[in-house]
């Protein structure tokens, strides 16, 4: 029965988002009501449960992703993010096009949410393409791909963060893990993908090409922008790096660790492009400043879908269906981290959103990170690799993809969730190779 009352559950909290178009955060809650109260939980012990969810995934994420957001609109308003492109694609050149795309993806991908580093990267895609003649997918597939595994991946994007902290992975070691595996990935999804694309045209509509292209002098430099954007990878690097390294008593260890803590590396990053990206370049404090507060009405949502889950996850734990589904999966012969995946890729299908898909999957193979000693890091790559997995027309991203490349649903589908798919799969193989030497 409790495992029955779980897949109710999610079966519940599918038809709620898909069919009825609920706002996820309040279908978790109602969710997490009937799966407490189904499972024998007092009615007032599940809301108590489901506040105590909130309250401890939200205490830990809140910082981090409101920094985030915050480094990301800093980076697009101040010109860094088309610094970044135009110098890339000046350095490679149009035969290397698609390098410079993936390696402007991957860094602009990592401070900025999906859809903004789409938003704000497209328009460039689209003047690259026109300027040098190259097919748009063959230009745009590579940056997506790119940006895609960043945001499924790795460390600030939301879904990542809030997984590890669920499985209290390692973030640095979670980091440096995601960047080993988004390689390939990268390279598999995108530029070696797009060539085998020869019969789908993609011609981008016009009311969606309205970028505000920034003269040389208006931008900050090459150098800085890509410090900029880089600084909270690099400082939790550096500390995931002294942990492995240095004696864990030292006091250089003990400082780098500190400024690598994901809050303090954020905080950091924010005041350096505070700076750097507006008080250097001339911009007054309160212009800055306004950029900074427009930043966060865009993760909301996103942090309230968040606390949803974390409910959730909070009430399988209280309600002791956590510990129920994990004595019933460790006799599986199956690998931990295929089953974290395909739970992932499952709801991944049936709900859309990625988000969701990794941090339902999170709450339901919790135990298993206990129970099986298996990587808590890997555990969080393999999901998020499993909630990439599939997307299509439940998907927003499958559909602010289709109109901007002007593409009909099944060419959407031959390209994008191809792209996506093998994003997915990719993942899933490089956790699973990763894991034989970890």
């Amino acid at each position: 029965m409790p495992l029955l009352i779980v897949i109710f559950g999610i079966v519940l909290l599918f038809i709620l988002i898909t069919r009825f178009k609920l706002n996820p955060f309040i279908t978790f809650i109602i969710v997490s009501l009937f799966v407490g109260i189904a499972e024998g939980m007092d009615p007032v012990a599940v809301v108590a449960s489901i506040q105590k969810g909130i309250g401890s995934i939200l205490g830990f994420l809140v910082i981090i992703l409101g920094l985030g957001a915050m480094l990301g609109k800093l980076v697009a308003d101040s010109g860094a993010a088309q610094k970044i492109t135009t110098k890339l694609v000046e350095k490679f050149g149009k035969k290397n096009i698609q390098w410079a795309v993936v390696l402007t993806g991957f860094i602009v991908g990592i401070p900025m949410f999906y859809s903004v580093g789409f938003v704000i990267l497209i328009p460039l895609v689209f003047t690259i393409a026109a300027t040098t003649g190259l097919p748009l997918l063959y230009v745009g597939l590579p940056m997506l791909a790119s940006l895609s595994v960043t945001h499924g991946y790795l460390p600030p994007h939301p879904a990542p963060t809030a997984i590890a902290a669920t499985f209290n992975a390692d973030i640095g070691k979670t980091l440096l893990y995601g960047i080993i595996v988004a390689i390939p990935a990268i390279i598999v999804a995108g530029p070696l993908l797009s060539r085998t694309i020869k019969n789908i045209e993609a011609t981008p509509l016009k009311e969606f090409i309205n970028p505000t292209i920034l003269k040389d002098e208006e931008m900050p430099g090459t150098g800085i922008s890509i410090f900029t954007a880089l600084l909270p990878v690099i400082l939790i690097a550096i500390a995931a790096l002294a942990e492995l390294l240095l004696p864990a008593d030292s006091t250089i260890s003990k400082i780098l660790v500190f400024l690598g803590n994901p809050v303090i590396a954020m905080l950091i990053s924010v005041l350096v492009a505070i700076y750097t990206l507006g008080l250097a370049r001339g911009k007054k404090m309160k212009v800055v400043m306004d950029s900074v507060v427009s930043a966060i009405t865009g993760i909301t949502m996103v942090l309230l879908i968040i606390a949803g889950a974390g409910a959730l996850k909070q009430v399988l734990i209280d309600s002791g269906v956590s510990e129920y589904i994990g004595e019933m999966l460790k006799g599986s012969s199956v690998s931990p981290l295929i089953l974290a995946w395909l739970i992932a890729t499952v709801i991944r299908v049936c709900v859309g959103s990625a988000t969701v898909a990794g941090l339902t999957a999170a709450g339901i193979v919790l135990p298993l990170v206990n129970g099986t000693g298996v990587s808590a890091e890997l555990m969080v790559l393999a999901i998020g690799s499993g909630s990439l997995m599939l997307s299509h027309v439940n998907d927003s991203g499958f559909w602010l993809y289709k109109e901007y490349f002007n593409l009909s649903v099944k060419d959407t589908l031959k390209t994008w969730t191809v792209m996506e798919t093998t994003v997915g799969v990719m993942g899933l193989v490089g956790v699973l190779i990763l894991n034989l030497f970890i």
